[in-house]
């Protein structure tokens, strides 16, 4: 019940649990059910490919769930170079245009070759599982929120690794990380939120990035982040007062707030270390800044100001556009400023 069956596409047409297990070498699974209720998908060592187009794809439901069954691996693969030009055409090879949630501790393995891996029109939540993702252009996209709370997230793409792209309401278009593990190896930015970013846990790594972490407003206060990017570390822009989110922008502050209370941060940029295009508070936590060895960008760089009221902040980087924290911050704090690039492992100073 609830299923039909055409050539090599399944349609799935109401609420309820369905399993899938073996192979579809040449076909599709489609979820376009319109009654309220969960679609719940068991993925128990399933493997689907659809040359032509997206291999899951949830064109309509309440709520779409997909279980990793416990000790399987299940494979996900699009084809290349299909139409996604069309307004809400599948760009990825699991596409949702409803909420979507992954859970449950099994494996899988999605390759997106024409565009996104993983990307739903709404909001997406990782529960668990053992996630591998490679992708042609964004690896993990939701469209109003990304909320990873745990599992095993790693991605490997060629624009944004976790992409999060509502930028029409305020209160969505947001990431956050609570629990698990992501790696991210990415040709644009790590992760990219036009909302707001947080992360309150688990372990973070931005292996390779133009842009480590991006958001309109940042909050770190747990959890390990490390990020190394080709330009900035860590980026906040409101896209207010004249910036636009990305962009770089003036001297101006647009209002924006990269908040740090906790956590280790550790970062290493060619570009700006910590940059924010409003203002940066640090109250706890443990960071490490690796700036830049070109004088046109600096370790710390806040249009708003720096104030660090507690943990502990120790930044390097070139002297050019070097900035401290304000006077009023109360904890101390340690920034070196160099005039050439120094070797890894190398003392550049002795104190006693």
């Amino acid at each position: 019940d609830g299923v039909t069956i055409s050539g090599n596409t399944v349609t799935i047409t109401t609420k309820g649990t369905y399993v899938l297990s073996g192979s579809l070498t040449n076909g599709q699974v489609v979820v376009n059910s319109s009654v309220e209720g969960k679609v719940r998908l068991i993925l128990n060592g399933a493997t689907i490919t659809n040359p032509s187009g997206a291999a899951l794809v949830v064109t309509a439901a309440d709520e779409a769930v997909v279980v990793l069954a416990d000790g399987t691996t299940n494979t996900l693969t699009d084809g290349t170079g299909y139409d996604t030009t069309a307004t809400d055409s599948p760009n990825a090879a699991l596409f949702s245009m409803a909420d979507l949630t992954i859970g449950g501790s099994g494996t899988l393995v999605v390759h997106g070759r024409t565009a996104d891996g993983i990307a739903t029109k709404d909001g997406l939540v990782i529960l668990g599982g053992t996630i591998t993702v490679d992708a042609v252009d964004d690896g993990i996209r939701g469209k109003d929120y990304i909320d990873v709370q745990g599992g095993t997230v790693s991605v490997t793409a060629g624009q944004d690794g976790l992409k999060s792209t509502n930028e029409t309401d305020d209160t969505v278009g947001w990431i956050a990380v609570s629990a698990g593990s992501v790696t991210l190896t990415a040709g644009d930015d790590g992760i990219h939120a036009e909302g707001d970013l947080a992360i309150a846990g688990g372990t973070v790594t931005v292996a390779k990035s133009a842009e480590g972490i991006e958001g309109a407003n940042i909050a770190i206060s747990g959890g390990i982040v490390s990020i190394t990017a080709s330009d900035d570390g860590v980026n906040v822009s409101g896209g207010t007062s004249g910036q636009t989110q990305g962009g770089g922008g003036g001297m101006q502050d647009d209002g924006s707030l990269l908040g740090i209370s906790g956590g280790t941060v550790i970062v290493n940029s060619s570009g700006d270390g910590l940059d924010s295009n409003g203002s940066t508070e640090i109250t706890g936590g443990l960071i490490v800044v690796s700036g830049p060895s070109a004088n046109n960008n600096g370790a710390l760089d806040s249009n708003g100001g720096i104030n660090v009221t507690g943990g502990t902040l120790i930044a390097a980087g070139s002297s050019g556009m070097a900035e401290s924290p304000d006077a009023t911050s109360t904890q101390g704090w340690l920034a070196a400023t160099l005039t050439q690039s120094v070797a890894a492992g190398k003392t550049i100073s002795s104190i006693k």
